[in-house]
């Protein structure tokens, strides 16, 4: 049965930042439904190498909050890895230093000069498991997951709409603000890696990681602003394979598993606001996470929640 327009909360867009803050307002007391477009396991969620860090986001300010907030769940969640998706892994953020990131990285447990860059032991998190744990989540405090197309967010019938919907605000709000930069991985049969390693200036349109998953190790990558090709590139991905590999040697010849591609909706800010819609109902926009939604997620999908009022 429809629920009345009034008394619910359908959440725009099915990837982390929607499922995370479908959850959030589920378990809040809030009758939720998230409407997506496509199932989370084609989103651009599911291609993340995930790692835990504030990677291609702003405003750096309020980026520094929602990432502790998240990074503190991550933390607890990490406690049941085969259930959630999350460990606690080390590695090495090479040529960072700690002064040139913001007031939260002294508040991350363990991070520290090293030789090369900063140590740490963060969240990583194979993103298919964690997808689906949060859609089991979310359906246990009642919530649903729908696939629905939406081209008018004014149209969605319910009391409170939340637009997760990243690159897709783009033709959807319409918001020409957020572009995708593209990121390209490719995945190797682990070789014995047990560690992440991530370098990668903020502007460079290439750069150097190789992440320990469960089904792989996942290495990359780039960052190509507005590039919407979500076809792999042999080239990109020979050259992705050589540069890991003159981190570690042993990468060269390991056997490749799959290619992948995705945008990252990127956008001078965060979009996270709350608007009326003409009838006066509420919208809220949670989209613009470039390349943090894993990083930010609990901490924007709280705020968003805060911004759709109470349950009824």
């Amino acid at each position: 049965m429809e629920h009345e327009p009034g008394d619910d909360v359908i959440v725009v867009g099915g990837g982390v930042v929607g499922l995370t803050t479908a959850v959030v307002l589920a378990e809040s007391g809030r009758r939720v439904r998230v409407w997506a477009r496509e199932p989370a396991e084609r989103t651009t969620s599911a291609v993340a190498g995930a790692l835990w860090w504030p990677y291609r986001i702003e405003p750096k300010p309020l980026v520094g909050a929602w990432a502790l907030e998240s990074l503190a769940v991550y933390e607890e969640l990490a406690g049941r890895p085969g259930e959630t998706g999350v460990r606690l892994v080390d590695g090495l953020c090479a040529g960072v230093r700690l002064g040139e990131l913001g007031e939260w990285a002294g508040r991350v447990p363990g991070l520290r000069t090293e030789s090369g860059g900063l140590a740490a032991r963060l969240p990583l998190i194979d993103m298919p498991v964690h997808l689906t744990w949060l859609r089991e989540r979310l359906a246990r405090a009642g919530g649903s997951v729908e696939e629905r197309e939406v081209t008018d967010l004014a149209g969605v019938p319910a009391g409170v709409v939340v637009n997760c919907t990243g690159l897709g605000a783009r033709s959807l709000v319409p918001d020409p603000a957020v572009r995708p930069v593209r990121g390209q991985l490719v995945v190797v049969a682990n070789p014995g890696i047990t560690t992440w390693y991530t370098s990668a200036g903020p502007a460079s349109a290439a750069s150097t990681y190789f992440f320990p998953q469960p089904g792989g190790l996942v290495l990359g990558g780039t960052a190509e602003e507005d590039a919407w090709s979500l076809e792999p590139d042999p080239a990109t991905a020979s050259a992705i394979v050589a540069r890991c590999a003159a981190v570690r040697p042993e990468i060269a010849g390991a056997r490749i598993l799959a290619h992948r591609v995705g945008l990252r909706p990127v956008r001078d800010t965060v979009r996270l606001e709350r608007r009326p819609l003409p009838d006066g109902r509420t919208l809220v926009h949670n989209y613009g996470h470039g390349g943090a939604g894993v990083t930010v997620a609990w901490g924007c999908a709280r705020e968003a929640a805060g911004l759709a009022g109470p349950a009824a």
